[in-house]
C-alpha cells in the first residue's frame, strides 16, 4: 500500500463562500487552530472587512493577494554537507513552497502579536505586507539577505 499524504490536494480544496477564492480557502485552513474552521473563517473574513473599511480604493481580495505575493521568497538557503563541512547553499524556491512560506510567515507574525484581537492583528499585518512592510516581509528580506551573503556557495547547488 502506497503512502498517503493527509493534506488536501488542490483538487479537493473548495473555494471559500464569500470571495470564491482557493487562496482564501487555503489561508483559512492554515489559520485554523484545533480544527475550529468556523472561528478561522470568522477571523479571516473580519480581517478582510477591516481592510475594506480602512483601504477604500482597493478591494480587500486584491489587498490580500498582493500582500501574500509581497511575502513570497524567490530564493532560500538550504544546508548541504560537502567534504565534512556544512554550507548554506542558496536555492530557488518553487511556487507552492513560496505560497506555503508566505502563509506561514503571515500566520506566525499575527500569532506573535499579543494584546490585540487576532482579527485586528491579521488586518494590520496584511495591510503592512500590502505596503511591503511588516514582520512577514522582513522575514522574506532576511531570507533573501542570507541567500545573497552565501552566493559564493551556489556552485554546490544540487
Amino acid at each position: 500500500m502506497a503512502y498517503k499524504k493527509w493534506t488536501k490536494s488542490a483538487e479537493q480544496l473548495k473555494p471559500d463562500t464569500r470571495y470564491n477564492s482557493l487562496l482564501v480557502s487555503k489561508f483559512i485552513n492554515c489559520m485554523m487552530w484545533d480544527g475550529k474552521k468556523s472561528i478561522a473563517t470568522d477571523v479571516v473574513y473580519s480581517a478582510l472587512d477591516i481592510i475594506e473599511k480602512r483601504i477604500k480604493d482597493v478591494p480587500p481580495l486584491e489587498v490580500f493577494e498582493t500582500a501574500l505575493n509581497n511575502c513570497k521568497p524567490n530564493v532560500e538557503v538550504r544546508s548541504k554537507r560537502v567534504g565534512g563541512s556544512n554550507y548554506q547553499v542558496p536555492m530557488p524556491v518553487n511556487r507552492t513552497r513560496q505560497q506555503t512560506l508566505a502563509i506561514r510567515w503571515l500566520r506566525t507574525a499575527v500569532r506573535a502579536k499579543s494584546g490585540r484581537s487576532i482579527k485586528i492583528s491579521l488586518a494590520q499585518e496584511l495591510m503592512d505586507a500590502f505596503k511591503n512592510e511588516g514582520v512577514a516581509v522582513t522575514q522574506r528580506d532576511n531570507v533573501h539577505r542570507m541567500a545573497e551573503a552565501n552566493k559564493a556557495f551556489s556552485h554546490f547547488a544540487w
